[in-house]
């Protein structure tokens, strides 16, 4: 089984170009799935049966896991077995009529945009790391990214001229997001006197440095927001991907086409973008409730 996982998630990371987050995700669903099969005497995936599969698909659901987190494993082990069978490795695919379960509109987390203002100030003083929490709390809400793909920037991604940066997105698939004028000037202000401060004479190609000369992580720069939130008063356990939803909804709401969202948002397909416009039309009718005369 152990041998046969290493071979799918090298398929993945080599032919489909799964980012690293991604194949953890993979491969911690795929080892919850080898210890459940195990639990049932088997040990080599191609023992497998439709009612071996049926129990999972229970186990999960009895586990307490959301609907979300039940169908990314099933698509996992789904993944998996159409693998072993295009690769000859099995006879037949167990999962071949394994449906997800249907869950719910999932309602992202959302900043106002007055939250969003007090956020973005919340980064005062003469500090270098000032200066590159203000810009990366700026880049991240004015270009709707992934906290990934923000700790993942090049210095050469920025075109501050042309006014927009380059990233890499899931699947390794590149897009263009053009940042406003106030993301520009964060970011201007922290390359021009900030970054040289923490750098100190020293070279790395990442955009966003900490005093030890590499880049900020995902997990330092969560550390950080939660700080800022405190600071600016925000209730809300709000994480980076609240940001990536407000800029969305923000957008939408402002009268942006849920076309050219998608393509800033970095979705394959747009349905993922829709839920922004469900969240919008929630809010307009909580609005309306509230302030009609006949609401």
């Amino acid at each position: 089984m152990e041998k046969a996982v290493t071979q799918f998630l090298n398929y993945l990371a080599v032919e489909k170009g799964l980012s690293g987050n991604t194949l953890e995700s993979y491969g911690r669903d795929l080892g919850k799935y080898a210890a459940f099969i195990e639990t049932r005497g088997l040990s080599d995936p191609r023992d497998v049966k439709l009612p071996d599969i049926r129990e999972l698909l229970k186990h999960l659901s009895e586990s307490g896991l959301s609907s979300r987190s039940v169908n990314r494993a099933v698509s996992a082990v789904k993944g998996f077995h159409r693998f072993l069978l295009a690769e000859k490795l099995s006879d037949s695919d167990p999962t071949e009529i394994l449906q997800s379960l249907k869950q719910g509109l999932r309602v992202p987390k959302l900043l106002s945009g007055s939250e969003v203002d007090l956020l973005l100030a919340a980064p005062s003083g003469d500090k270098p790391e000032t200066a590159r929490d203000r810009a990366m709390l700026e880049v991240l809400y004015g270009a709707g990214l992934r906290v990934s793909e923000l700790v993942g920037l090049k210095v050469s991604d920025i075109k501050f001229e042309a006014g927009y940066l380059t990233v890499m997105g899931k699947g390794s698939k590149g897009r263009a997001v053009p940042l406003g004028e106030t993301a520009l000037a964060a970011l201007q202000e922290y390359m021009d006197t900030a970054r040289p401060a923490i750098m100190k004479g020293r070279a790395s190609p990442y955009l966003f440095v900490t005093r030890r000369g590499g880049n900020m992580t995902r997990q330092g720069f969560w550390k950080l927001l939660k700080q800022y939130a405190a600071k600016a008063g925000i209730k809300k356990d709000i994480s980076p991907h609240a940001l990536r939803h407000s800029f969305a909804t923000h957008l939408l709401a402002h009268g942006a086409d849920l076309r050219s969202v998608q393509t800033m948002l970095g979705h394959s397909d747009i349905a993922t973008t829709q839920i922004y416009t469900h969240v919008e039309l929630s809010r307009m009718k909580k609005l309306h409730k509230e302030i009609h005369p006949r609401g």
